[in-house]
């Protein structure tokens, strides 16, 4: 229940979520005085919304390894012991991503077949989404890790948007073969043999929003710089568009007449749309929220672990990976 917002954006989200889906059921861990008094100012009361203590909290500010080591009582540490002992699902977290990475790695363990976990998120195009990893828990990747990323990244695909053979490409400064580091052109090597994957090539940056390709590999430098940049440039051009529109009488009568086409274009360009990403490689099922979202954005998240554990998502991605083990 943490985050930048805490319980003002977390606990309106829960509800939301409960309320979208009626089969769905949500522990909350944290301070139980605190979320209880948080919740009588709603009037809607689900029994579905469990309340699990927690008297310890993982700052955003928290090294990993601290946070491991000596928050064992804390919402995030508690919440994927849950995970671990199957007695949820799914876990949905706001709070600190490197700790949630390193209890998750510590708790849950990864697949077989899976060195490392990749932070997974969806990412808009033209034509609908794709999916992009790893967006920044692995900085520096070798060939086998970027490998086992277009395995996993492939899998999700199949399982979250019903594609039988995801188009999979690795991101590079160049689509020539002659172009990228050692390691990316090792990948290329190892996904071009890899006949479980529908490998098509390189692509460049620009074919992030173009829709040419379902899943885009690449090492966490490159994804999460990749990743801030997108969401710079669309709050850049929201911030145009808002500045033009409200810049004189005639600029916001304008504005009047094309308010349900700047609707449309504001919620295009809202990157809260496809907030939730997901750790894949873990022994279950944990997405991680963006620390500052909204009650809109968290949702989404919540929203995207739900699909993830209906779809079976872990089941499909065993199965891939141990085919690949015989």
């Amino acid at each position: 229940m943490g985050g930048d917002n805490g319980l003002r954006v977390s606990l309106p989200a829960a509800l939301q979520s409960l309320k979208q889906y009626p089969d769905l059921t949500l522990a909350l861990v944290g301070d139980q005085p605190v979320i209880s008094k948080a919740l009588q100012q709603y009037t809607v009361v689900y029994d579905r919304l469990e309340i699990i203590h927690a008297a310890d909290v993982v700052e955003m500010s928290d090294k990993p390894s601290v946070a491991l080591r000596k928050k064992t009582s804390s919402s995030m540490r508690i919440a994927i012991d849950l995970l671990q002992q199957q007695s949820v699902d799914a876990v949905v977290s706001a709070g600190n991503t490197g700790a949630l990475m390193a209890m998750g790695c510590y708790v849950l363990k990864t697949l077989p077949g899976i060195d490392r976990p990749a932070i997974c998120s969806s990412w808009p195009t033209v034509n609908g989404c794709c999916y992009v990893l790893d967006l920044g828990a692995n900085v520096d990747s070798c060939a086998e890790t970027l490998h086992q990323f277009a395995i996993m990244g492939s899998a999700m695909c199949s399982v979250l948007d019903d594609i039988a053979r995801p188009r999979v490409a690795l991101l590079n400064i160049g689509e020539e073969s002659v172009k990228g580091n050692e390691q990316v052109k090792l990948a290329n090597q190892l996904l071009t043999e890899d006949s479980g994957l529908n490998y098509v090539g390189y692509v460049e940056g620009d074919a992030l929003f173009k829709g040419s390709v379902d899943v885009i590999v690449c090492d966490g430098f490159a994804g999460n710089i990749a990743l801030k940049v997108s969401e710079g440039t669309a709050a850049y051009i929201s911030q145009v568009l808002n500045d033009s529109f409200s810049s004189s009488l005639y600029a916001r009568l304008c504005a009047a007449m094309t308010r349900p086409l700047l609707k449309r274009i504001s919620q295009k360009l809202n990157p809260e749309q496809y907030n939730g990403a997901s750790l894949l490689g873990l022994q279950g099922v944990v997405v991680k929220s963006h620390g500052n979202s909204s009650a809109d954005g968290f949702a989404q998240a919540i929203s995207q672990a739900y699909e993830e554990v209906r779809g079976a998502m872990l089941n499909t991605l065993s199965q891939q990976l141990a085919k690949r083990q015989q």
